[in-house]
């Protein structure tokens, strides 16, 4: 096993690699926008960010360029939809203090993790890795019986691992029940859980499916023991090259709330934010709890379908499948100047045949997402300091081939709760990979006049 780097020398150089002239992939856009793309895919080769993969968020160079355009030295910044923590870790690298709501505990855990991983003993986590690695080995390849179990309420349609691939991963939780360093225990964890499915008969097409569905061979057998340790020497590397980069900088305040930001002023003071870098979800229906279970049991954090039931509750808009049975659902607030009641009228006329398939559950949906935009816009009125500023990344939706202007939706709301709009930005003029247009069972297929792309809602709190 590799040393791991002293902090003298450059991850560049431990890596044998130049990551510092990597480049992202060309996107579409950014031909209405002087903001880096916010495209989250970027994040795959940066340091700490690319632990863990995830659908959605915005890259580091969008929340770098966006403190350095808005904070003069050091100030606090705000994520109220922190996800797996771009903008804590950045703000963190760039000296501010930051604070994050994460309702999600898998991305909850992920963002603790890190900013938790910059008080890492270097040295101790090294030992704990080649421990690992002999304890794995010595137990594979012996009569050792497994003390670890899958967790019992986690149900699949077919098995999520095969008999040869759990009984490794069995190994690795034990193992990991050996480590006494809470934080390092904790990054054994997230190797895991950040490299879990890839070795599970299921995937990511972007929801989670079985591999069968999507064409491709269950997985009999896999190296578990090397996957886990190349992720976990990647933590290592990166931990050296973040110590590195803030050795002579202030030391911030980060802090990660496992909770939803509609409880803000359990949490927050009045008027103490300098910046919100965010993006809540979008208008497609995508399912971060389902698509996260597998790491939400075996992390413990659920043990039946009845301890996912709060998150689908609360989440931001809830979901479609929450709210698509109730009886109507109305707007709790008036912005005159939108057309947003023609849509939903539009959207309800749309299939009456199909139920809750239909119009009305897709307008119930749609009122239940802009009702917590407004709840969202007064928790930034609340907390933004005067002259502060919000930074929303937000796409526009299609519901039911209808075309709905999130962005500018989200804005005149805002702008009726107090704040300014200084500019909605479009750094991506185009966009794919929204979940809800794929469907033929739940929307009508998207046609040439319909296109999607990404915007940054620029507020201000006067």
């Amino acid at each position: 096993m590799r040393s791991i780097p002293n902090a003298n020398q450059s991850l560049d150089g431990f890596l044998g690699e130049n990551i510092s002239e990597k480049r992202p992939a060309k996107v579409n856009g950014n031909n209405h926008s002087s903001f880096s793309d916010p495209a989250f895919a970027n994040n795959k080769i940066r340091p700490i960010h690319r632990w863990v993969p995830w659908i959605a968020g915005f890259s580091k160079e969008f929340v770098n360029d966006s403190i350095k355009r808005h904070i003069d030295g050091n100030g606090t910044i705000l994520d109220p939809f922190a996800g797996v923590g771009t903008t804590l870790v950045e703000s963190h690298i760039t000296g501010n203090d930051s604070i994050g709501f994460e309702i999600n505990p898998y991305a909850y855990f992920a963002c603790k993790t890190k900013i938790n991983s910059l008080q890492i003993n270097e040295e101790m986590f090294n030992d704990e890795i080649e421990r690992f690695s002999s304890f794995y080995l010595k137990n594979l390849n012996s009569k050792y019986h497994v003390i670890s179990k899958e967790p019992d309420g986690f149900k699949t349609r077919i098995d999520f691992y095969s008999p040869k691939v759990l009984h490794k991963v069995l190994i690795l939780m034990d193992f990991i029940q050996t480590v006494e360093d809470p934080n390092i225990s904790d990054l054994f964890k997230l190797a895991f859980t950040s490299t879990m499915v890839k070795y599970s008969n299921y995937s990511y097409e972007p929801s989670l499916g079985t591999r069968r569905g999507s064409g491709k061979g269950d997985i009999d057998d896999y190296d578990v023991r090397d996957v886990t340790i190349q992720k976990l020497l990647e933590f290592l590397k990166d931990i050296a090259w973040i110590k590195k980069t803030v050795a002579n900088q202030r030391v911030p305040t980060s802090k990660i709330i496992n909770d939803s930001f509609f409880n803000y002023k359990d949490h927050l003071s009045k008027k103490t934010i300098d910046l919100i870098i965010t993006s809540p979800p979008y208008l497609n229906n995508y399912h971060y709890n389902r698509n996260t279970r597998p790491q939400i049991y075996w992390l413990g954090f659920a043990n039946s379908p009845n301890d996912l039931k709060p998150l689908e509750e609360t989440n931001f808009g809830n979901f479609w499948q929450t709210v698509r049975g109730k009886e109507e659902i109305n707007l709790i607030f008036d912005v005159p100047d939108i057309d947003l009641i023609e849509k939903l009228a539009q959207i309800k006329k749309i299939n009456p045949e199909k139920g809750v398939y239909g119009g009305s559950g897709w307008a119930n949906y749609a009122v239940s997402y802009f009702n917590d935009c407004y709840k969202f816009s007064k928790g930034i009125e609340f907390s933004l300091k005067n002259g502060g500023t919000a930074l929303v990344v937000i796409g526009n939706s299609i519901l039911q081939g209808v075309t709905i202007p999130t962005d500018e939706y989200f804005a005149k709301i805002a702008e009726s709760v107090d704040l300014e709009i200084v500019e909605i930005h479009i750094p991506r003029s185009k966009r794919i990979g929204n979940s809800i247009i794929q469907s033929d069972v739940r929307v009508s297929k998207p046609t040439k006049g319909h296109r999607l792309y990404e915007a940054i809602v620029e507020l201000r709190k006067s």
